[in-house]
């Protein structure tokens, strides 16, 4: 079933992509037995371009088996070869597997009949496999989806974007807990079917939430234009404001190093100051001395704290590292300490 989408377009706006995110959810594909805990994500070619009919299966359930899979797709045509994926030192499944047909026909029936079939109560997801990285890596026809609604999985993701052209793969990022993280990917056999999805569904309602749909830009891209901005910043967060400095106040303080284009302090329903406010220069050399010579400053009795403006993103990637370095910092403190206190019963 695929997402409801309005007849109406909702306003459009640009939503950054994530960079962590950042960036989504990868799936395996090589199948070297060499090590399966660390592995590739695949990105597939066109079906006419195979000689093979090797597909993935993937978001499988942890404990499907190899004769799970061949009873499911041994219904298609001969089955060569199926191989779930492991862990190489737990044996334990990593979600995804490999089924080899005779023919490329029988694979191609089996992407057509058997994707998003439920095994054990989870659907599959299937591609054909494709382990060039030369090709994986072209990006050509692949697009971003962001700010979808938690109740569009695989599947309706898949049915909705499907009317713009044949679609190689198909995800919602997903989280470790298997909800839906609000954004995914569809990799089209063309780009000209990937434009046409990105004219006509960016910006409209999917079950009432506006999406945003855009080219996907890989993560090293995002990351060069992500430093770029970070050189040359121009909006600055400033906290520790005492309550009583008005915003006549705060935008004269800003103002002595250069144009703004907006100054403004936070503040509740009842108009009390938050404390914080953000400041937008028009040019990044007055952002950079406010920033350098307002941090640690004196207002009122109060220590400014003054810098760069950063995004949900930054902020919340910058609180896990922080939280990794505490959890490692307590495990190394404690490593080969015996913290347990036995008590001895006496008759």
């Amino acid at each position: 079933m695929s997402a409801e989408v309005s007849s109406s377009p909702a306003p459009q706006e640009q939503i950054e992509q994530p960079i962590n995110g950042s960036s989504p959810t990868q799936d395996p594909t090589s199948d070297s037995d060499a090590n399966n805990s660390s592995v590739a994500a695949p990105t597939n070619t066109p079906h006419n371009a195979h000689t093979s009919a090797s597909l993935y299966v993937g978001e499988l359930e942890p404990s499907v088996t190899e004769a799970m899979l061949f009873e499911l797709f041994s219904t298609i045509g001969n089955v060569a070869s199926i191989r779930v994926c492991r862990d190489a030192v737990t044996r334990r499944s990593l979600g995804y597997s490999y089924v080899n047909y005779n023919n490329t026909a029988d694979g191609e029936r089996a992407l057509e009949e058997l994707n998003y079939t439920l095994i054990k109560g989870r659907p599959c997801r299937i591609m054909w496999s494709q382990r060039d990285p030369a090709l994986r890596k072209t990006g050509q026809g692949n697009v971003f989806i962001k700010n979808l609604d938690t109740a569009i999985d695989n599947k309706a993701l898949h049915d909705t974007f499907a009317a713009f052209g044949n679609i190689l793969s198909c995800k919602v990022a997903q989280d470790e807990f298997g909800n839906s993280r609000g954004y995914g990917f569809v990799h089209y056999e063309t780009a000209e079917a990937a434009n046409n999805a990105i004219k006509h569904v960016n910006g409209m309602l999917l079950n009432e939430k506006k999406v945003f749909v855009g080219h996907h830009i890989p993560k090293k891209d995002r990351q060069s234009k992500f430093d770029e901005m970070k050189a040359n910043f121009t909006n600055v967060y400033v906290k520790n404001i005492d309550p009583e400095v008005t915003d006549e106040e705060f935008r004269t303080m800003f103002e002595n190093y250069g144009p703004i284009t907006s100054a403004s302090l936070s503040r509740d329903q009842d108009g009390v100051s938050r404390g914080f406010g953000f400041v937008n220069f028009q040019e990044h050399q007055h952002a950079a001395k406010a920033v350098e010579e307002l941090h640690e400053s004196e207002l009122k009795g109060q220590t400014l704290y003054v810098s760069r403006a950063q995004k949900k993103h930054e902020r919340e990637e910058e609180l896990r590292r922080q939280y990794e370095a505490a959890r490692v910092e307590k495990a190394s403190k404690y490593q080969g300490v015996n913290l347990y206190d036995p008590i001895i019963f006496y008759d």
